[in-house]
């Protein structure tokens, strides 16, 4: 009998605007190669999953900001199409939300977990999460929420720099305004000029405590709660190497046993009674030793297919399958096993890896998206550096200050941010 009921369709949902998104095409490699049909509701112009062979049909998604109407209306459009109920796969924190809250008016035509409709929104919002942290006694950042500039400047030299900032629901921050979900600031003038455009981002700043990064510190959980509540797919990982350095998506990650990451990625979702696929990042405290819950994700993360047991099984097959009402297969981890973004770890993609090793592009079986995404990389970064450079040119030399006889009122923590 085949791993997932191929007669049921899946349709896999992003609204986020990202080209080299590698996890959809991680999503229509497994369903796909599993003999499911795949559409996929995203933009792909540009992007290399448009290439795949295992696309049954693209169609065009909500815009990024799209409503929770909006995002009904594509998903009765596309369901129209299919033709007969489907496994909804949804991508990134906006659908996975809107999804999880138009459960009722989607039954019919999508298969959803079954779970509170608020509580994938109330373990995205990193405001909530901490709150969420504390009543399950999951380690968390200290985390503060502060009303006011001012305030944030406070907490900031509460909590000691550096601190890292985070936008409560990033999801919202609109395109092109240069906001960034998380970075770390270095000064109580940052936090004070950063809370100054919470209007802009539309939803709140929070201030946590930084937890300096690593060897051995930054791990990551991807999972398959069913229907029962059981965690059945997924696994443990530790990230090697991120992409920024120190701090982003995992550029090369490695299935690594760890009971106390398993426990606690249990407890959470057990308490809270969580269904579906979820990620979650840890940090470990250099410290305590403790791991800390950073960040809540209820979509498949990026490198989900890391956790490909001995049986074939991650967590978006896990889905289709426990939806449609197949038995789970009962496979072993595959811990030593690999996973590399290879347009952001190119070295690490040549080297040789014993433990087993999937590419997030290239793949011998659907060749095309890797070669697209070669040629379209080269041509985003040459972009990039394009608009680098010429932006620097237009920056007229400046001559230096004259050095000043009074004593300076820069901080020393201003100094080294400068």
């Amino acid at each position: 009998m085949s791993l997932l009921d191929t007669r049921v369709p899946a349709v896999v949902l992003r609204i986020d605007r990202n080209p080299f998104h590698h996890g959809t095409l991680g999503a229509v490699r497994s369903l796909g190669r599993a003999g499911v049909d795949v559409h996929v509701v995203a933009d792909c112009t540009g992007s290399p999953v448009a290439r795949s062979r295992f696309v049954r049909r693209l169609h065009a998604p909500p815009p990024p900001d799209a409503s929770a109407e909006e995002i009904l209306a594509v998903l009765r459009r596309v369901a129209d199409q299919v033709g007969r109920p489907a496994v909804l796969v949804p991508m990134d924190d906006a659908t996975a939300i809107a999804t999880a809250r138009l459960r009722e008016e989607l039954t019919g035509s999508y298969l959803l977990p079954v779970m509170p409709s608020a509580l994938p929104e109330r373990v995205a919002d990193k405001a909530e999460l901490a709150a969420v942290c504390a009543w399950v006694g999951v380690p968390h950042p200290r985390t503060e929420v502060p009303d006011t500039p001012a305030r944030a400047a406070e907490d900031a030299l509460r909590l000691g720099l550096p601190v890292v900032a985070k936008w409560s629901r990033p999801w919202l921050l609109p395109a092109g305004s240069g906001l960034r979900s998380t970075q770390v600031l270095h000064t109580a003038r940052e936090a004070r000029e950063l809370h100054a455009r919470t209007a802009e981002a539309g939803c709140p700043l929070l201030l946590q405590a930084f937890l300096p990064p690593g060897r051995d510190r930054d791990w990551f959980f991807h999972g398959y709660a069913d229907r029962t509540g059981t965690v059945c797919a997924g696994g443990p990982g530790r990230k090697h190497l991120s992409w920024p350095r120190g701090a982003g998506l995992t550029a090369v990650g490695r299935w690594t046993p760890n009971s106390e990451v398993i426990a606690l990625a249990e407890r959470i979702t057990g308490e809270l009674g969580y269904r579906g696929i979820f990620d979650l990042d840890f940090r470990r405290c250099g410290a305590t030793g403790r791991y800390h819950l950073l960040d809540f994700n209820p979509r498949p993360g990026a490198q989900f297919r890391l956790f490909t047991d001995s049986a074939g099984l991650d967590v978006v097959r896990a889905l289709h399958a426990d939806l449609t009402e197949r038995d789970l297969p009962d496979g072993d981890p595959v811990t030593g096993r690999s996973f590399v973004v290879e347009n952001y770890a190119p070295l690490a993609a040549l080297r040789p890896s014993p433990g087993g090793r999937e590419l997030a592009w290239w793949a011998g079986d659907d060749r095309a998206p890797g070669l697209a995404m070669w040629a379209l990389w080269a041509r985003h970064v040459s972009g990039r550096l394009r608009r680098r450079l010429g932006a620097a040119a237009e920056v007229p030399a400046q001559r230096p200050a004259p050095r000043a006889n009074t004593p300076s009122l820069t901080t020393d923590n201003e100094k080294a941010s400068s």
